[in-house]
């Protein structure tokens, strides 16, 4: 029997080890990584190639959503099901707006986790029945021109910075986290606010809770 490769993407050990031990007793998967953080998942995805990515929405460094999107991109044969403890229609626009292939509560069984894991696998999607009829009752809604999405202009990185922005890293903290000058992070800054048209942190930190790129229940320190 061909064996489904799984990485596992959640910020919290004990999570990730529940998950394996379920995952491992099913005969027909193999838990092949693990990640901390949304950027490790995407390093991973990259590496180790999984058939299936079950990731969590609320990461460090890079949240689920846009870890989401750069394995979509960069590992295209590689489903994503995310996984949340929350179903906000932020994350239900974002989650069906990037294509992932499934979403699923946190509280779900692990027969549901399995199942779901399976049918992405086979290119089909799978949504938890109420994130299901989020996705529908949101398709029957007149679209939002795309110029009108703020979010849709910002490119990855900045979306990286935003993050880190929102959870309270100063410049210098995000400069070294993403390897790059003080001075590009204060540039991808300034761009952030131009674009959006907001113009101080506490702002740039309301707009990432709303986006779904940082969880409101995350207590943030705003500088």
């Amino acid at each position: 029997m061909k064996r489904i490769t799984i990485l596992l993407a959640d910020d919290h050990q004990v999570v990730r080890e529940g998950f394996r031990s379920l995952l491992e007793r099913e005969p027909d998967m193999d838990v092949i990584g693990e990640a901390k953080s949304g950027r490790q998942a995407v390093q991973l995805a990259r590496n180790l190639r999984p058939q299936v990515v079950v990731m969590d929405i609320a990461m460090p460094l890079l949240n689920g959503l846009e870890a989401a999107r750069q394995i979509r991109r960069d590992v295209p044969d590689t489903k994503v099901l995310i996984l949340s403890a929350h179903s906000d229609d932020a994350y239900v626009e974002q989650v069906a707006a990037l294509g992932a292939a499934g979403f699923l509560l946190k509280q779900t069984s692990s027969h549901d986790l399995a199942v779901a894991i399976r049918e992405v696998q086979k290119g089909r999607a799978f949504f938890a029945p109420s994130i299901s009829k989020q996705v529908k009752d949101r398709s029957r809604k007149p679209a939002v021109p795309e110029k009108s999405k703020k979010s849709n202009r910002l490119s990855s990185r900045e979306i990286e910075v935003l993050q880190l922005i929102a959870e309270g890293k100063p410049n210098k903290q995000v400069a070294a986290e993403l390897g790059v000058s003080f001075k590009t992070v204060d540039k991808h800054r300034q761009n952030l606010m131009s674009k959006l048209n907001i113009h101080d942190i506490a702002g740039l930190t309301r707009y990432a809770i709303n986006e779904g790129v940082i969880e409101s229940k995350v207590r943030l320190t705003i500088t």
